[in-house]
């Protein structure tokens, strides 16, 4: 099946979106987007749900877990604290937008951005402001003639933007910074006790990937399709990797992990690149088959894991090579990035399938978890239980923008997954569309 974005193109053509070790460091929650690997031992399938926390949005945020307590960012405007064991609210933040960026930890305050173009810093044990820096504005991308669906002079929102930036903090104790990325195209480096402005790196287009911290170089992609690595101390360039720029192609969402002194990191080029960390040049890059790679990589014991959109696939590659090793295939759009915990890769998919794979056995080993929602919809809105954009249209015309975005609004009934789960305390926490956080416990084999 083609992408739905080649797919719309071709019928035009002819008439019809880490915590964990990176690097020298230990894993802490100041960084949990820079490489989800978490603490675990042989395979550990899914076991029941210990419960669901309903919100009133669709939960694109991806959860943190500390000391007790599970945060995570909703569509309806609020950053939650919730009760890791009951599930139970502790507090909650009321923003004045979706809250689609995913919260940092660091020194008993959590850092979270809205689309109401605020980044805040609030308070963990009682959820009130410490602090709050006002952006140029946060936004969906999009563009007149998206993708080139009709009509063509209407301004349209890309359909496949998910995520706002998430912060990164370097967690010097005398002077900690935390920065992100903006839609009004600027990367932004803060104090992070008062969130007083140090500096500011301005790219060519919005900046919805989240950066990443190694050796003083802060790591972070943009919609004008460069990676761009930059000293945090200046906040100067010290050298951008540019990639595809073609219509329907452009744009880097994913964010990058740090192994080995490489930088890793998929785009919608459709590639994942495998950059020398100091010098931004290339070592290898592995083709995608015009699948767009929104999700953040993994690195874990040499391997990067992936997952794809319209291939449907978990990918393993092997890190020093870029041969890949490891595929197992979904239901649907693999947006999110996978966590590991020992011989186990937990992931989502677009359909609201949950797995859990066990590495070791190239993905013949594993189990999952489906939303009440897929449950619900999946006869209606699936072919043969697979996502297929062509039978989701029916009679549709698939050249126009309004059949486009009812087909995505019909497949987020099923409870899309395209949060990053947590692993924590033999537990697995997630996000869905269906505007639930779920945590289901572990089994041991």
């Amino acid at each position: 099946m083609k992408p739905p974005y080649l797919l719309a193109l071709t019928l035009l053509l002819f008439g019809i979106n880490t915590p964990a070790v990176f690097g020298q460091q230990e894993k802490s929650t100041v960084n949990v987007f820079q490489n989800r690997v978490f603490k675990g031992e042989n395979y550990k399938p899914l076991g029941n749900l210990k419960w669901a926390f309903k919100t009133d949005g669709k939960i694109f945020s991806s959860p943190i877990v500390n000391e007790g307590t599970v945060y995570i960012g909703s569509g309806d405007g609020n950053l939650y604290a919730i009760n890791e064991k009951t599930g139970q609210t502790k507090w909650k933040f009321k923003t004045g937008g979706a809250v689609h960026s995913s919260p940092a930890i660091f020194n008993n305050t959590v850092y979270v951005g809205s689309f109401d173009g605020y980044y805040y810093g609030v308070d963990t044990k009682t959820g009130q402001m410490k602090w709050k820096f006002k952006t140029g504005g946060e936004k969906w991308s999009g563009e007149i003639g998206f993708l080139g669906l009709k009509p063509a002079d209407k301004y349209m929102d890309d359909l496949w933007d998910f995520f706002l930036s998430s912060p990164v903090i370097n967690s010097d104790k005398q002077n900690p910074t935390v920065f992100f990325g903006s839609s009004d195209g600027n990367v932004y480096a803060l104090n992070a006790n008062t969130g007083e402005l140090k500096w500011k790196f301005a790219a060519k287009e919005s900046i919805h990937s989240s950066p990443v911290l190694y050796k003083n170089t802060l790591y972070i992609g943009s919609w004008d399709a460069n990676l761009y690595a930059i000293d945090i101390t200046t906040g100067k360039e010290r050298w951008k990797f540019e990639t595809q720029t073609k219509v329907g192609f452009k744009g880097i969402l994913s964010s990058v992990v740090v192994a080995n002194d490489m930088v890793y990191f998929g785009a919608r080029d459709p590639f994942l690149f495998a950059l020398n960390a100091e010098t931004g040049k290339l070592v290898w890059k592995y083709d995608a088959a015009y699948s767009w790679i929104l999700g953040s990589a993994v690195v874990a014991d040499n391997v990067v894991y992936v997952g794809t959109s319209d291939t449907y696939e978990l990918l393993g590659i092997d890190a020093k090579t870029g041969k890949e090793l490891f595929k197992f295939k979904g239901n649907g759009y693999m947006y999110g990035s996978p966590a590991i915990a020992g011989n186990t890769a937990y992931f989502g998919d677009f359909t609201g399938n949950f797995f859990a794979v066990n590495t070791k056995s190239l993905g013949k080993e594993w189990n999952s978890f489906c939303t009440e929602s897929r449950k619900k919809f999946a006869p209606e809105t699936l072919k043969n239980d697979l996502l297929d954009f062509p039978y989701a249209v029916k009679e549709g015309d698939i050249s126009n923008y309004d059949t486009n975005k009812a087909v995505m609004d019909q497949f987020y009934k099923l409870g899309s997954i395209v949060s990053s789960p947590f692993v924590a305390n033999n537990t697995v926490y997630f996000g869905s569309a269906d505007g639930n956080c779920y945590a289901i416990g572990l089994l041991t084999k």
